[in-house]
């Protein structure tokens, strides 16, 4: 009889930390600020090698590079906004300094009355999360899968922003619009937002978690406005969902991950290193840090959860004539024993483009504002 008691309480037990999101108890709630050191170390780039994609005038800005390989070549998918909206295009390099443009896979809808008509701002998912690892997208139920989040209204980020899924059965490569879900698998709109949450939602990034941490496989981490009865009305922060599908996801966890009370906490992207995940992500506006205005840290976790953040010098932050404005919304990856830290360059006159910096001194590009090919309309 004990036995089966002791045997329900381990059940019980392990269903609730299911069901809360709470860590696994082999797993430490905190990082120690000396490995958050020797995180620093291995991904700092001290080498701002410049403009990588620039826009061929100023009505158009480049946003949020995600960067993947596949079929022997690199490939980038960013957000373009041109006054109507964001759409999401796709472009190519064989080194990772030079990018050619291939076109569009997420447009304006043509149904006027679609939800997301105006607004589509994808981000690849399921990609491969090891630190020098394979970069490679994965796919789930015989898709490639992207996040995105989507509007009716024109301008920018206006309206009700909401995020749903696209997906294609075809390549990942190539300049062909995906299928789209075609309604928000999470909105300010639903009964159960939480208060950090309940005014405008931003980027997502969605991840594969074979070890199933959570409980859950895919993890959704995703930063969202609130401007409820709460204090500090108006800030960013990044929270988590979960899904078995890709399809239908939960809150499972009522609390933001991270929470800077002011300003902006945003666009996370999670990489693991060994048996610690690092979340790069961005910060603006925060209390104490006038003077700058945008810039690109990271958090660590061991369980997916429980996140500390970094205290030291940011990773990236404005210092050049082309990302003197913002320079933040990171990604990362290492690659023949570099790092390469893609970001958002704005400089003064709100002109907005893709740059990179390295860890290893790799020369200066060529590029600037005003200067390029044009795009493929």
């Amino acid at each position: 009889m004990r036995r089966s008691l002791l045997i329900l309480a381990v059940i019980s037990i392990g269903l609730i930390f299911i069901k809360t999101g709470c860590k696994s108890p082999s797993k430490p709630e905190t990082v120690a600020q000396e490995v958050m050191q020797r995180v620093y170390d291995e991904v700092k780039t001290p080498y701002k090698y410049g403009l990588i994609l620039v826009p061929p005038h100023d009505t158009l800005k480049y946003d949020c590079p995600t960067v993947f390989f596949h079929e022997n070549k690199w490939h980038m998918t960013y957000v373009v906004f041109d006054g109507q909206g964001y759409e999401t295009w796709l472009s190519e390099s064989e080194d990772l300094l030079n990018w050619d443009i291939k076109g569009k896979i997420m447009s304006f809808n043509e149904d006027t009355t679609a939800w997301d008509r105006n607004q589509a701002a994808g981000y690849n998912s399921l990609q491969d999360l090891e630190w020098g690892g394979s970069y490679e997208l994965q796919k789930f139920d015989n898709k490639y899968w992207l996040s995105y989040f989507g509007g009716n209204s024109t301008g920018y980020e206006k309206g009700l922003l909401s995020i749903s899924m696209a997906f294609t059965e075809k390549s990942p490569i190539e300049s062909i619009e995906w299928d789209r879900l075609g309604y928000p698998v999470l909105s300010t709109k639903d009964e159960n937002v939480r208060w950090w949450e309940n005014s405008v939602m931003y980027k997502s990034s969605v991840i594969w978690d074979k070890e199933n941490l959570t409980g859950y496989p895919f993890l959704m981490y995703y930063n969202a406005r609130g401007d409820s009865l709460q204090p500090n009305r108006g800030a960013e922060r990044i929270g988590i969902a979960g899904s078995h599908d890709m399809i239908h996801w939960d809150r499972f966890i009522t609390e933001p991950l991270l929470n800077h009370h002011k300003g902006i906490t945003g666009d996370a992207v999670i990489q693991k290193m060994g048996d610690l995940y690092v979340m790069f992500y961005f910060g603006a506006f925060w209390p104490g840090t006038e003077g700058i205005s945008a810039w690109n840290r990271f958090a660590c976790s061991y369980d997916l959860v429980n996140w500390t953040d970094w205290n030291g010098a940011h990773l990236i932050e404005p210092t050049e004539e082309f990302d003197g404005r913002f320079a933040h919304k990171s990604f990362v990856i290492k690659h023949d024993g570099v790092v390469y830290h893609f970001y958002n360059a704005v400089n003064e006159k709100n002109q907005r483009g893709i740059a990179v910096a390295t860890s290893k001194d790799m020369g200066k590009s060529n590029l600037e504002f005003g200067e390029s090919e044009g795009m493929p309309f």
